[in-house]
């Protein structure tokens, strides 16, 4: 897969683009208008389209639930340190974000819960590099 685009339904555009901005993530004008925005998270290859909810509806004919009620997807972001975890996570917070949960260190993973002002979820995330290539057992193996 060379690009991801994920496409999350949002009621205030202003409101989601300053939200990701706070992130730390960027907004292409050239795909951004008064119906969506295109939020880079990854240059080139991941992207979110936070589109008004009456744009989003195009795109099917089933009714869109509300996010902060019945939320139907997750997306896991996951960064280079528990540190840029709680980093982004508090950015996140100082622009209108909630974390619902505390968060959860499994050893060599750790997650917090993130909510954009809409209610959609991304889980913020750390995984040991030792584990990420080889598995958990590994990790556990080189704690002793």
């Amino acid at each position: 897969m060379t690009q991801m685009f994920v496409n999350l339904p949002v009621t205030d555009l202003d409101r989601a683009k300053a939200f990701y901005e706070a992130l730390g993530f960027s907004i292409n004008p050239k795909f951004t208008d008064h119906n969506a925005a295109c939020v880079v998270v990854e240059d080139g290859h991941s992207y979110f389209l936070i589109l008004v909810r009456e744009f989003f509806q195009t795109f099917t004919e089933l009714p869109i639930g509300d996010p902060a009620v019945n939320p139907t997807v997750a997306v896991a972001l996951f960064q280079d340190s528990r540190e840029d975890v709680d980093a982004l996570v508090t950015n996140g917070l100082g622009a209108g974000g909630s974390e619902p949960k505390a968060a959860s260190d499994y050893g060599f993973m750790y997650q917090r819960q993130l909510n954009d002002p809409d209610g959609n979820i991304l889980e913020i995330g750390w995984m040991d590099p030792v584990a990420a290539e080889q598995g958990p057992e590994a990790y556990a193996a080189q704690q002793g």
